[in-house]
């Protein structure tokens, strides 16, 4: 019995490598297949009908760059729900996905903001500022985060920073310090 285990047992490890050989050289050449067409530009073709039914079936670099593909041909909203499902991912592929999807809401917002409707811009821009502050919760030196998020405040302020504002004093109000005795009126 030992001899039929020593006889068989190098062909039989041999196989197991070569098995995992041919499934590694497999799925390089599929990621190399996936690298060409990102290069080329046409990962949505590449990924045919049948990846389009059923995405998550995909790698998500590939869903991250078909998502780059469908803003970059104008389908904004359609970039937009795919990088919304790689968002969750604690990830550096996750916080692209989630400056990316931030940056197409501030695009949209621009745009709606220069039409017939300039006051629906106002919840995309806020939609847009809250996820470019979680992207800065965790990944605090993201300078272009940073530039979007001024960006964004600069289209719609917070509502915090327009209450702080002091508030004039009534009228006809007494001001306490200049009417009480023993109080100087001047600079120490």
């Amino acid at each position: 019995m030992r001899s039929v285990l020593r006889r068989w047992a190098l062909p039989l490890l041999l196989a197991g490598m070569l098995l995992a050989l041919a499934l590694d050289a497999a799925a390089l050449w599929r990621a190399l297949g996936w690298n060409r067409a990102i290069e080329q530009g046409s990962v949505i073709a590449a990924a045919g009908p049948r990846a389009m039914e059923d995405p998550d079936s995909l790698p998500a670099e590939v869903r991250f760059a078909m998502a780059a593909e469908r803003a970059a041909g104008g389908q904004g909203d359609a970039a937009l729900d795919g990088w919304r499902a790689l968002q969750a991912e604690p990830t550096p592929l996750g916080r692209a996905a989630r400056f990316n999807a931030a940056s197409e809401l501030l695009r949209q917002a621009e745009r709606l903001r220069a039409g017939q409707q300039p006051g629906q811009a106002i919840a995309l821009v806020e939609l847009a500022k809250e996820s470019l502050r979680e992207l800065l919760r965790q990944e605090p030196g993201h300078w272009a985060a940073r530039y979007n998020l001024e960006r964004a405040q600069r289209l719609q302020p917070d509502a915090d920073e327009a209450e702080a504002a002091p508030a004039a004093p009534p009228r006809d109000a007494e001001r306490a310090a200049t009417t009480m005795r023993g109080v100087g009126q001047g600079l120490p």
